[in-house]
């Protein structure tokens, strides 16, 4: 399942859309300021972000430009209230991709949305790999030469972060938030058993990458060593 990010501090609002994302199968974690988007952007591969740009800490165009500075390509869709031309060349030219002044229909709101699910953004690729893995987001497999198992949402979110930090140390809290949502509450052994899963599924397409634990601090998916 596709997973965004709604930057939007009105709650009634922020639930509306939720609802209506849901209702379209895409999963959506909310935040009301820009330096909780920052926070979660650095913690989840998400595929898009819809970026209100009145927020408690500011204009959220400063968050975007932010983001592109630092290289993240997800692709936004700025909301507002303002409808003048001049703001929303300003949006363009921050790094939005598409622009949608308030009020709104939500069924527009949510083409919008899915069509930027289909754009890919310059920090990914529509099918990342890492060593022999490929993961296949629009069928929802992890490949390995000719064999391919089916990841869980869930699962597939977590492989997405841990490929496109491939070789890095992940913290356990990062890989939580990218599976089951950021705020979301998770039982204490869900990351475990989901690890666990995963690293049958490496194994059983024959892959040489490892999920492994770096004592005190997370997980890194690393080439298995045969001399270790």
């Amino acid at each position: 399942m596709n997973r965004i990010l709604l930057v939007e501090d009105h709650e009634r609002l922020a639930g509306l859309i939720s609802k209506g994302l849901a209702a379209s199968g895409v999963a959506v974690d909310v935040v009301g300021r820009g330096d909780a988007a920052w926070t979660a952007l650095a913690q989840v591969p998400y595929q898009a972000m819809v970026l209100d740009r009145g927020l408690p800490d500011g204009d959220g165009l400063a968050l975007l430009q932010r983001m592109r500075k630092a290289g993240l390509g997800v692709p936004c869709l700025v909301l507002t209230a303002r409808d003048a031309l001049r703001d929303r060349v300003e949006g363009l030219e921050a790094g939005a991709d598409d622009y949608l002044p308030k009020p709104f229909a939500m069924d527009e709101m949510v083409a919008r949305v899915r069509a930027l699910l289909r754009r890919p953004a310059e920090h990914r690729t529509l099918d990342p790999q890492a060593g022999d893995v490929v993961l296949r987001t629009a069928e929802g497999t992890m490949g390995c030469g000719e064999e391919a198992v089916t990841l869980a949402p869930a699962e597939m979110q977590m492989m997405l972060l841990l490929v496109r930090r491939h070789g890095d140390t992940v913290r356990r809290g990062a890989l939580e938030a990218a599976g089951w949502g950021v705020g979301e509450a998770v039982t204490p052994n869900a990351l475990d058993v989901a690890l666990h899963r995963m690293r049958r599924k490496l194994l059983a397409i024959g892959s040489v990458q490892r999920i492994v634990n770096v004592r005190g601090l997370g997980y890194a998916l690393r080439e298995d060593d045969p001399a270790q």
